[in-house]
């Protein structure tokens, strides 16, 4: 999605990860995250971080993504909104975020979800934001089935055995990328978005 030349926000951005990716690549991120120790790593790493999408200059951003952060968030709504004000006139927008109410477990709990959404519910919030939404679709439909099976017989610390996740990662998502191109307008364990603002 984003393209050389942009000026791209890594809203949410943890230690970075991304964001130094992208920067390997030559690219200019400023980064957006709120807790003090992981944006202390972003800053030893060289790279613009603030604390609050509010502090970021206006329709400022050629580019946005957020990943597993507005379901987070008390007002999704109020968010948004901030976030796509940050575009500029033509700027694009990547939301991905878990998917569908029903698969809310302890896991979500633990890690702070307030919701999990639906293609619908997100292409909402985000067209309410001023976003026009190009396309919204589920993602890893092997993973909606194993985060069933977990909140089915799961423990209620919401943690998951590394070893389990790791083999998922490595035998099963790769299948589940292709079924993906099947059922991606019925079920996944995320949901993608993509937007632009006009």
């Amino acid at each position: 999605q984003a393209r050389p030349g942009d000026r791209i926000a890594d809203i949410g951005a943890g230690i970075g990860t991304f964001a130094r990716a992208l920067a390997v690549e030559g690219r200019d991120v400023t980064c957006v995250e709120p807790d003090a120790r992981q944006s202390r790593v972003i800053v030893d790493a060289g790279r613009p971080v603030v604390a609050d999408a509010a502090a970021l200059a206006d329709a400022s951003f050629d580019f946005i993504y957020s990943l597993n952060v507005l379901e987070h968030i008390d007002d999704d709504h109020a968010a948004a909104t901030t976030w796509v004000r940050k575009l500029k006139p033509g700027g694009r927008m990547l939301i991905y975020v878990p998917a569908f109410q029903m698969l809310y477990s302890s896991m979500d709990r633990q890690v702070g979800h307030c919701r999990r959404y639906r293609r619908q519910s997100l292409a909402d919030v985000m067209r309410h934001a001023g976003l026009r939404v190009d396309r919204v679709r589920y993602a890893d439909s092997a993973g909606f089935f194993a985060t069933l099976a977990f909140k089915a017989v799961g423990n209620d610390s919401g943690t998951i055995d590394r070893r389990a996740l790791v083999m998922f990662d490595r035998w099963v998502f790769p299948l589940s990328q292709l079924a993906d191109k099947g059922l991606d307008r019925i079920l996944g364990k995320n949901v993608v978005l993509t937007g632009v603002r006009a």
